[in-house]
Order: C-alpha cells, then sequence, then structure tokens
C-alpha cells in the first residue's frame, strides 16, 4: 500500500478536504492513488460496474488548477466519490445492471452527481446494484456479482452493493445511494459503514424517479431517496450538507433550513425516549443479531443516558405486501413491460413476474389507503419516543447470489423475510440510519436501525453518532480496510 492510500485510509473525508484546502494534499495524487486502491482491489469484489479514472483525473486537476489560483473550493474538495450505478452521470454510463440500459450515457448529471461535482468531488466511477434496483442483494444480469469484503462468499446486500463495498474497503470515503426500502441501510449493515435515509424531500431526485423517457430508471417516486454511505456519521453529514435542499425538479423537495449539517452530528443524547423493538412482534430474527440489538440499547440506556423501552408496533407482516404493491404502483408498468418484451429472456425473474403481473387498480388503491393507515399509526408512536431502535436487517450477511436466506432462527424464509424492518421509513418518509454496532462471533458486521420523528434528521445524525462513538465503530472498520 502507497503511502498516501496508507493516509487516506485513515481520514475522514471532512480532514481530506480540509488537507486538500491547505495545500497538503494534491488532488491530482488523491485521484491516482485511488485509481491504484480500485485495481488492488475491485477485480474480486466487482464493487465497480464502470470506473471513471480518465473524469476523476480530470476533475482533480481542474481542482488544482483553482487551487493555484487562489479560488474558492467547495466541502468535497479532493474527496473521491462513488455514485450508484442507478444516479444518473453526464458521460458516464448508467447501465443500472440492466440489459435495456447497457450502454446508456446520460446526457445530465443527477442534482446529487452535480451538487457533488460543484463541492469538489471526484467522481470515482459508478457501483453495481441490483436489477434496476428491484432486489436487495448485488446481483444483476450485466456485471459480475458484487461480494462481501468481510466475506466474499457472502452478500453485501443491495441495491447500493457496490457503493457499501467501495467504503468499506477505503476505496473511495463516501458514495452515494438510493433507498426505496432500504437500500442504503442493508448494505450499510452487512458491509459494517454508516448509512442514511433522509427525510423524503430533503435530497432532490431528478433525473432518478422522474424522467419518464427512461422506464425503469423513472419509478418509485413516492419511496425513493437518496442518502450517503459513508464510514462516519460526520462524513454523511457532510455529504448530505453538500447534496440536500430543494429543486424545482422535485416537487417533493423542501427547504433544509431546519438543520445545520455541520453541527447535526456533535452534541449528545441524554434523555431521549427510544423505544426498542427486536422483530416489530411478528419478524423471525437471526439470536446473533438480537444479542447485538440488545448490547446497542444497553450502550442507548447506560452509556449514553437515553431511556430505552421495549415498545409494541401496531403494524404486522402484511405491510410488507403493502410495500411491494407500492412499489409496483409507481412503476411504470407499460414502459417495462416494452423493455420485458424486448429483453426479458436476459432480465432478472423476480422482475420480470412483477412487470408482467396482471395488476388491478382495486390493489393499487388498497394499498395506497393501507399506507395512509401505517403512517396514521406511527405519527402518535412517534409522539412518544424520540426514536425507534430496531436491526436493520433479520441475519447477519448469507450467501452471495441469493435473494435471501433459506432459513432465519431454524424456519423457512421467504426471500423478503430477511428485511422487514427498513420499508417502515420509505413508507412514511420519517429519516433513518443504519449504523456499525458489533461483529458477531465469526466476524460479521452488524448495524442497528435507528428510525426518527418527522424531519427529525438531526435527532437522527446526533444519536447515531453518539453510539458510533460509544462503540468505536469506525475504529474496527479502519483496521479491516486497512487489512483488505
Amino acid at each position: 500500500m502507497t503511502d498516501l492510500m496508507a493516509e487516506l485510509l485513515a481520514m475522514p473525508a471532512r480532514r481530506i478536504a480540509r488537507a486538500v484546502r491547505d495545500g497538503e494534499l494534491s488532488p491530482v495524487e488523491i485521484a491516482e492513488a485511488t485509481a491504484a486502491r480500485i485495481d488492488r482491489l475491485d477485480a474480486s469484489l466487482h464493487a465497480f460496474c464502470t470506473r471513471a479514472d480518465e473524469v476523476m483525473l480530470r476533475q482533480a486537476r481542474a481542482l488544482q488548477r483553482r487551487l493555484a489560483r487562489g479560488e474558492p473550493v467547495g466541502a468535497l474538495a479532493g474527496v473521491p466519490l462513488a455514485v450508484k450505478d442507478l444516479i444518473a452521470t453526464r458521460g458516464i454510463r448508467t447501465a443500472a445492471g440492466t440489459p435495456a440500459y447497457r450502454d446508456f450515457v446520460p446526457d445530465e448529471d443527477d442534482v446529487v452527481v452535480r451538487r457533488a461535482v460543484a463541492a469538489g468531488a471526484l467522481v470515482a466511477g459508478k457501483t453495481n446494484v441490483s436489477e434496476l434496483g428491484y432486489g436487495g442483494v448485488g446481483h444483476n444480469p450485466v456485471f459480475p456479482t458484487t461480494r462481501n469484503p468481510w466475506n466474499p462468499a457472502l452478500t453485501s446486500g443491495g441495491s447500493s452493493a457496490g457503493s457499501a463495498v467501495a467504503v468499506a474497503t477505503g476505496m473511495t470515503p463516501l458514495a452515494l445511494g438510493s433507498d426505496g426500502g432500504g437500500s442504503v441501510r442493508s448494505p450499510a449493515s452487512f458491509c459494517g459503514v454508516v448509512g442514511i435515509k433522509p427525510s423524503m424531500g430533503r435530497v432532490p431526485l431528478y433525473p432518478g424517479c422522474r424522467d419518464p423517457r427512461f422506464p425503469g430508471l423513472s419509478g418509485w417516486e413516492s419511496v425513493e431517496h437518496i442518502g450517503p454511505l459513508a464510514r462516519g456519521v460526520d462524513d454523511a453529514a457532510l455529504l448530505l450538507s453538500v447534496i440536500a435542499g430543494p429543486d424545482p425538479r422535485d416537487r417533493h423537495s423542501i427547504p433544509c433550513g431546519d438543520v445545520d449539517w455541520g453541527t447535526a452530528a456533535h452534541g449528545d443524547v441524554r434523555g431521549l425516549r427510544i423505544g426498542f423493538s427486536e422483530d416489530w412482534g411478528h419478524a423471525r430474527v437471526d439470536p446473533r443479531v438480537r444479542e447485538v440489538l440488545r448490547g446497542a440499547a444497553r450502550v442507548f440506556e447506560d452509556t449514553l443516558g437515553c431511556h430505552v423501552e421495549e415498545v409494541d408496533v401496531p403494524w404486522g407482516r402484511e405491510t410488507l405486501d403493502v410495500y411491494a404493491t407500492i412499489v409496483a404502483h409507481d412503476t411504470d408498468l407499460t414502459g417495462m413491460r416494452d423493455l420485458v418484451r424486448r429483453h426479458g429472456d436476459r432480465m432478472s425473474p423476480h422482475l420480470v413476474e412483477l412487470v408482467r403481473r396482471d395488476w388491478r387498480g382495486a390493489e393499487f388503491t388498497d394499498a395506497l389507503m393501507a399506507r395512509q393507515r401505517l403512517c396514521n399509526q406511527v405519527w402518535p408512536l412517534m409522539e412518544r419516543y424520540d426514536l425507534l431502535l430496531t436491526p436493520v436487517v433479520a441475519v447477519p450477511p448469507f450467501a452471495v447470489g441469493r435473494r435471501g436466506p433459506e432459513t432465519i432462527d431454524g424456519h423457512p424464509a421467504a426471500p423478503e423475510d430477511w428485511s422487514p424492518f427498513t420499508f417502515v421509513a420509505n413508507l412514511t418518509g420519517l429519516p433513518a440510519a443504519s449504523v456499525p454496532a458489533a461483529l458477531t462471533p465469526d466476524g460479521l458486521p452488524v448495524g442497528v436501525h435507528l428510525l426518527g420523528g418527522h424531519l427529525a434528521d438531526a435527532v437522527v445524525l446526533r444519536a447515531a453518532a453518539c453510539f458510533e462513538a460509544a462503540v468505536r465503530a469506525p475504529t474496527w472498520l479502519g483496521r479491516r480496510a486497512a487489512a483488505v
């Protein structure tokens, strides 16, 4: 490992940007060291599906010229950034893991990419996904399957699979992911990094979800969010400080003046009220995950001074079916059926099945009413509690290439049973985070899930940062990244 890469692995993104602004680090050397690390690691892990070495080097040289002229540079100056392959990048292939877009090169950046680059970020490339994001693991029919850096025989989760692996291994300190039902938070848990799903509207999306020219890329409008993956909560807040804020092309986007992203991850959480549930009262959960969650509850209560109590939630497993129907409702079924007609023999079978199903209008309206009932169950609960604490996922990482484990806690499991916790935040629009908590006895990372109240992004970030400091997660993750 080069001296510079070893130095970068030990530095948070905020420190890298400060060192670049102060002239202590060269953005060109950072870009070159990043490309070299991806060269060394990614042939076996497959975090990246499209490299952007030339783009990254060009951005680094332009940044270096601005620094030489004494011009101001942004909050992400010289920080390498991985971008999920569902997020549009001008001039860089965005294949979305599907044969239908294998050679697609967008003519514009997504809002978040444009903002990150304007702040000085260096785009290292596009990271691997499940096909069009429809699935919770990093497998698609176009690129090799992303593998978990803690054990390459296991899944990295999804659909922001490559983004989580890029950060966990130190290929980049920051990554952008998208989260329509846990797709930032699940891979964050499986790979031992921080993943944030901000409140609905905090981070605008365009053209993703909102450009009907591109079926499959234009769906999930009512549940999709873009959020950061990072090795530490403060770095996640740094990326949010750049990408958050309204944009007229996203009708859901909101002003962000109620959150000071620079200080949101600071302060203590003494006195916070936390509702704690191991299983929502109905989910199968691996005993190793239960043990980690109980330990996290003790940290919040005994170390951080929060009031933690077990909570019963009024929703049941049927909400999983509601979520799946909402996703179908948000999908351009006409456009997707045309894609399936032309490419279906090479597409993921579960995606083809969803698109070809003969959906009825009443199924969609019933699901929309069920979402309203869920929201009306959640908001009174969040008046009692500042946060809900649950598992992120019900199991540690399972075998690569599968949609889910065959069993959970000794019981047969359906493909969706391993992820019953995250989608509630998408259906309600509430902020949530996955924070590394511990390693299982066999050395696999497990995260915990923090779900906040309406627009309570700052509370989620502060609690995540306090917990992170208490369990020293960046320290063990940094040691792992250095060992890869």
